[in-house]
Parts: structure tokens; sequence; C-alpha cells
């Protein structure tokens, strides 16, 4: 590839409010521009209040954009400019392209910071920068998923490893006799399954690579943080997992959150606050795996994939 103009490149993320003053607009652009109820906004509140008050997931996903950006650089230097996106805070996705067609480069490719491609989520996000690249005249390009690739089961089932590792059972009774690895992702309405989405099959795909790599024998897929909606979500939900694994006999649990990325509200508080504190009750001895947060080695694999689909798509022209 041998291009005149930098390559756009934007690095696409979920968003987070920056303060407890933004967590009403944030949750209204969630829902659409419905304003939640005060009941819903004070729940929200609360579980923000119970990790400090925000979500450190902006500075997580600037320190990974970062991240991709060296790695980017190291890989073909001076052949990209990065920027980053949020579906749900400013700058959003939109802004992001906008910054790359300002900066009057040609071509971009998207990333977004999420393994597994659903039509609900990576699609949404991917769907937006096209439609404003298109807008703006760029030429679009898009990594849809990395769900399998190679270094990130590796990272995870290093993690993994190291957790098992860590079990102690509550009320200082050691180690556990019999633990299961739970795989989770972020919950999604189960009509995404009547459309063939594969969101379902690329977390299982991801939990069998990383099982193998971590020499585990006894794994399972667990889903979480499912919305407050009538309609059904994707199941089981990770807290009444646990108690099926206590049902089971299982003693110990170490859940691998290969959904997530980033240290955020859905990790902080859905699995190390309300998941342990389920657990505990049960007598699960309880660990949950590192979030990737900015490793070098997943940003150097996101670096790797964004130049390939860029070489591609210049080498089609």
């Amino acid at each position: 590839m041998n291009t005149v103009k930098p390559i756009g490149v934007v690095v696409m993320a979920y968003g987070t409010p920056a303060s407890p003053e933004d967590i009403l607009p944030y949750y209204v652009d969630i829902r659409r521009g419905r304003p939640p109820t005060d009941e819903q906004l004070a729940d929200l509140v609360r579980r923000y209040d119970a990790i400090g008050g925000v979500s450190p997931l902006a500075q997580r996903t600037a320190a990974q954009v970062d991240a991709v950006r060296r790695a980017l650089d190291e890989l073909r230097p001076g052949a990209y400019t990065v920027v980053s996106g949020a579906k749900h805070t400013h700058p959003k996705i939109e802004d992001a392209v906008d910054e790359l067609a300002d900066r009057a480069v040609e071509q971009i490719v998207g990333v977004v910071l999420a393994p597994h491609y659903s039509s609900m989520s990576v699609g949404e996000y991917l769907g937006r920068a096209k439609e404003r690249a298109d807008a703006r005249g760029l030429e679009s390009t898009w990594v849809e998923r990395w769900h399998d690739d190679e270094t990130l089961t590796d990272v995870l089932a290093e993690r993994v490893r190291a957790a098992m590792a860590t079990l102690e059972r509550p009320g200082a009774r050691g180690a556990p006799e019999r633990v299961e690895l739970v795989v989770s992702a972020h919950s999604l309405p189960q009509r995404i399954l009547a459309a063939g989405d594969r969101y379902p099959v690329e977390l299982a795909e991801t939990g069998e690579l990383v099982a193998s790599k971590a020499a585990v024998e006894s794994w399972r897929v667990g889903w979480q943080s499912a919305g407050r909606t009538p309609e059904p979500w994707i199941g089981p939900d990770i807290l009444e997992l646990l108690a099926t694994l206590a049902g089971e006999g299982f003693d110990g649990v170490v859940v691998c959150p290969a959904g997530f990325t980033s240290d955020h509200l859905e990790v902080l508080y859905d699995l190390d606050i309300e998941a342990r504190n389920v657990a505990d009750n049960l007598g699960l001895a309880f660990a949950r795996t590192p979030s990737l947060n900015d490793d070098p080695r997943i940003a150097a694999a996101l670096a790797r994939r964004v130049d390939a689909a860029a070489v591609a798509a210049w080498s089609a022209r």
C-alpha cells in the first residue's frame, strides 16, 4: 500500500457519562430520546455511586485508542490518522467521521472496541459510521468482528489461568474443588436469534478457544447486564447461572467477560459487586478475569486487522 494521504481510522466505543451531571442526558440518549423515570434514574445513579460516582470507561477508552494509534504508527509510520467516536456520548461516531473528512482523508477504516458482531451492537456502530462517510464522500471499510483473534484468545486464556489460581471459598474455607468457567457478554433481546444473528455463536466460539488454551475442561456461556425492558433477553443471566452452578455441586466460578474490553459499569458493578455478592451468599468462590483495557498486545492485534482491511480496500480500487 502506497498512499499519498493518511487513511482515517475511527475507533468506536459505547461511551459513558463524564460526570454525575452527565448521567441523565446519557441515559436519555441510550433510551433513544425517552427520559427515564425517577426510579430508573435513581437506580443508575446508585450503581455509579457504588463504583465511585462515574465509570472509568472514558479514560480507559482514550488509553485504548492511544494504544491502537501507537501500534498503527509502529506498523506503518505516518499512514494512519486515528480518532475516536462513541455511540452515546461526545464526540459521537458522526463527529469522528467529520473530523477525518475535515482532515482531508479519502478513505476510512472503522473498528469497534467489542469483539463480537451483532446487528444490534457493532452493526449499529458501523452503520452510523458508513452513513456519515457516504455523506462526506469517503471510501470506507470495516473490521466487523475479531472474536476469534489469536492474540485476543491467548490473552484471555492467560487471564483465566491467573484468575483460577486466586480462587478462595467464602469464609476462608480453602480452594474450591469444582470450578466452572463462565464466558460472558452483554445480553441482547432474544429477537436477534430469529433473525439469525451470530452474536451468541461468536461468543461460544471465543469461549471454546479460551477454554482450550487455558486447559479448562468445564465451561459455559453466560449473559449479563440485560436491559430493563418487557421483552425477553438472551440467557441464562449470570446471576441465575450462579445459583444453577451451586445447585450442580460447583463450589467455584471464574467469570471471563469476553464481550467487554474495558473496565466499566457492567464489569465493576454487575460482576465485581452484584455477581460477587450472589456468589458469596451461595458459598461459591468467585473470581473475574481482569479487563483487557489498553494491553499493548490487544492494541497491536487490532492494528494488524485495521491495516489488513485498509490494504484489502486499497488493492480493490
